[in-house]
């Protein structure tokens, strides 16, 4: 589908480059914040756990740091659906929250529905899912490196 802009101008897209970058900012900060938070009380809990060989704490702290994640995730999806309905750019806060957490998992089962002079939002709902992601995966990596360090201790008695 070809979008006429001709009529629209470089502010609209400007404006809409601006609010998406400064949504996605607030988003990353927001989630660095968090997500160090989780991780440094997981290793904080891991570490003093692991020095008394209170292996299954261990392992608790892991599910608990994941559930965690996930919270911080679905609720940056709701941070962008609400901007969506706040910015009156979607009528209900349910199609804005599927349509966020589509751009945001960049899974796309939702089709574009911003209104013309607002469209690459999604792009930016994209990049916040895509950065957030990654950022939780690196994090997830070092939290698996424990997990199987304890395991390794735990089942080699």
């Amino acid at each position: 589908m070809n979008i006429d802009t001709s009529n629209f101008g470089s502010f609209f897209l400007f404006r809409d480059i601006v609010v998406g970058i400064a949504i996605l900012v607030l988003i990353l900060i927001f989630h660095g914040n968090l997500l160090s938070r989780v991780l440094m009380r997981f290793e904080k809990s891991t570490s003093k756990h692991m020095a008394v060989h209170e292996y299954n704490w261990v392992y608790f702290h892991f599910y608990s740091a994941f559930i965690h994640i996930a919270m911080i995730h679905l609720f940056e999806i709701f941070i962008w659906g609400g901007f969506l309905v706040f910015l009156n750019l979607v009528p209900s806060l349910l199609n804005a929250l599927l349509f966020a957490g589509s751009c945001y998992t960049t899974i796309g089962f939702i089709e574009d529905i911003l209104p013309l002079g607002w469209k690459t939002l999604a792009f930016f709902i994209a990049f916040t899912g895509l950065f957030s992601l990654a950022w939780t995966t690196s994090g997830m990596i070092g939290m698996m490196e424990t997990f199987k360090e304890v395991s390794r201790k735990r089942y080699k008695k």
